[in-house]
């Protein structure tokens, strides 16, 4: 994409005051575009903000609370200007407990949280038409071959806590892919993408020695960043929805994200978010 593409666009992008949503926060701006950051803590966003100047603002958004999820969605949206690309990034890995609104920590994080924010916007996407919805998924979602309802309702079971982020990105590919079958012929597309092992702050409670030797073989955040960056701007995917990108590039994704599985996932999601 050209600077001129993305001059006048607005990017939302979830959890960039580090690793692989400020690097993507640094590319839109970098290529002409907006971006509003959503994040829990500003002041640990404010360094990004700083850097990016009037380009770049802050929204509060903790995932794991539905209440600030709505106020989150409730802020943008009172902003009253177009959304070109939602990017929902923020994650958590290897940890353990619940959320304040009743899910496993990693499963309330990664998918509740980003699934009734784009609900809350899906109605603006809609109305700024081309646009698109980008969920960051990984590689790890092809190691979970179901969604145990229950489980998901009650705190973390594994010891590592990665299980659970296996499920999680399990249903952040599902998801996509129930949006582009529900989004159809609406002008908003969408993608689910592995950025690559990364070495970003999604490890920052894997224990040592364990998270250096991880770290030695992955990516940098920028790296990271690309995949993400591809499917919110590039013209190539413009016409393609619900599909998986893994380095800039198409790839079938579990072959347990079925229509059916999608779709259980969405009515239950639905049911949890209901106001």
């Amino acid at each position: 994409m050209t600077q001129q593409d993305l001059q006048g666009k607005t990017f939302l992008v979830t959890g960039a005051s580090s690793g692989i949503g400020r690097a993507t926060a640094q590319d839109l701006v970098g290529l002409g575009g907006k971006v509003v950051i959503a994040t829990r803590n500003r002041e640990k966003t404010q360094p990004v903000l700083d850097e990016l100047g009037e380009n770049a603002e802050h929204l509060q958004l903790d995932l794991g609370d539905l209440d600030s999820v709505r106020q989150c969605a409730k802020d943008f949206l009172s902003r009253d200007e177009p959304l070109y690309a939602l990017i929902n990034n923020a994650g958590l890995a290897g940890q353990r407990g619940i959320t304040d609104s009743g899910f496993e920590l990693a499963f309330g994080t990664n998918h509740v949280g980003h699934f009734l924010f784009t609900n809350l916007l899906l109605d603006k996407l809609k109305d700024s038409a081309p646009s698109r919805i980008v969920n960051v998924s990984s590689v790890a979602h092809y190691s979970a071959t179901a969604i145990d309802y229950d489980a998901v309702r009650k705190p973390t079971k594994s010891i590592t806590g990665l299980r659970e982020y296996a499920v999680s990105k399990f249903a952040n590919v599902l998801h996509a892919q129930e949006l582009a079958r529900r989004l159809d012929d609406t002008g908003v597309t969408t993608y689910a993408v592995h950025p690559g092992a990364i070495a970003s702050n999604v490890w920052r409670r894997v224990p040592w020695p364990v998270d250096t030797i991880m770290k030695i073989f992955m990516k940098s955040n920028e790296e990271g960043a690309q995949t993400s960056l591809y499917c919110a701007t590039s013209p190539d995917v413009a016409n393609d929805s619900g599909k998986y990108y893994d380095d800039c590039r198409e790839k079938a994704p579990s072959s347990k994200t079925t229509p059916e599985a999608a779709a259980e996932l969405w009515a239950r999601s639905e049911k949890w978010t209901s106001a």
